[in-house]
């Protein structure tokens, strides 16, 4: 399992179809090598998840229930944000190992919860 492969935001990378057909590097891929440059980063989640917090998503973080930038992203309009939104919330009540199980088997990069 690689929780590398779950974006700050609670999309599930592994699984996206943007991702395998190369549309996409995912949230947090190429940093760890170097073949990405974390400073040149432009979305504020991942700045601040993953460079400035040294977290993984967002669900780690302690302001999580009170973070303006990462509810503001949840609360765009589109499905997809909501259920980026429900993955969050899934890992910080059951943890990562349970949410890759259940992920694995989806078909993009967010799926059936529970």
């Amino acid at each position: 399992m690689s929780i590398r492969e779950i974006g700050c935001c609670g999309a599930y990378c592994k699984t996206c179809r943007e991702l395998k057909d190369g549309n996409c590097r995912g949230c947090k891929l190429g940093y760890e090598n170097g073949e990405r440059d974390i400073n040149k980063a432009k979305c504020k989640m991942k700045v601040c998840c993953f460079r400035e917090r040294k977290l993984e998503t967002c669900a780690d973080c302690p302001d999580y229930p009170s973070c303006r930038t990462i509810h503001s992203y949840h609360d765009k309009s589109g499905y997809k944000y909501k259920k980026y939104a429900q993955s969050m919330e899934f890992i910080r009540t059951n943890g990562y190992d349970s949410f890759v199980k259940m992920a694995d088997n989806w078909k993009g990069s967010y799926g059936k919860i529970g």
